[in-house]
C-alpha cells in the first residue's frame, strides 16, 4: 500500500475543509469571512498554518517587501488563495502560480467560494521544476 505523502494529506484537509463551509455557509459572503471560517477549521484539525503572509519579491539581487501576501500557509508547504467573486478570472491563476515561484512551493490551492457547487471553485496547482 502506496504511503500518502504530507501534501497529499493537507490537499484533503484543504478540499474537505472547503466543502464544509460551502455546506454550512454557501455562498454570497465576503472573501474574510470565508477566511475566518477556514482558519477556524484548520485550528480545529491541528494544522498549523499563517495568514496574509508576505512574499518578498528578489529582481536584480534586491529584496522587495511590498505588495504581495499569500491567504493562507498550510503548515509551510500549501498555499491557499481564497475568493469570493462571482465572475471568474484567469488572472487568478497566475497569481498562484506566482506565489508558489516566488516562494518556493510547489502546491497550491484557489478556492472562490461563489459558485453553486464548490467543486467547480476549486483548483489544484502544481508548480513543477
Amino acid at each position: 500500500m502506496k504511503a500518502i505523502t504530507q501534501h497529499e494529506w493537507l490537499g484533503t484537509q484543504v478540499v474537505d475543509i472547503a466543502f464544509h463551509i460551502h455546506k454550512a455557509l454557501g455562498r454570497g459572503l465576503l472573501e474574510k469571512v470565508y477566511e475566518a471560517c477556514f482558519c477556524y477549521e484548520l485550528k480545529k484539525r491541528n494544522i498549523p498554518f499563517e495568514t496574509q503572509q508576505k512574499v518578498p519579491i528578489v529582481y536584480d539581487q534586491l529584496q522587495f517587501s511590498e505588495g504581495l501576501r499569500l491567504d493562507i500557509l498550510v503548515d509551510d508547504l500549501v498555499i491557499i488563495e481564497l475568493k469570493a467573486q462571482e465572475n471568474y478570472h484567469p488572472v487568478w491563476e497566475a497569481q498562484l502560480l506566482s506565489y508558489l515561484k516566488l516562494s518556493n512551493k510547489n502546491l497550491g490551492y484557489l478556492i472562490n467560494f461563489t459558485v453553486p457547487l464548490i467543486k467547480e471553485g476549486i483548483k489544484r496547482m502544481i508548480l513543477t521544476s
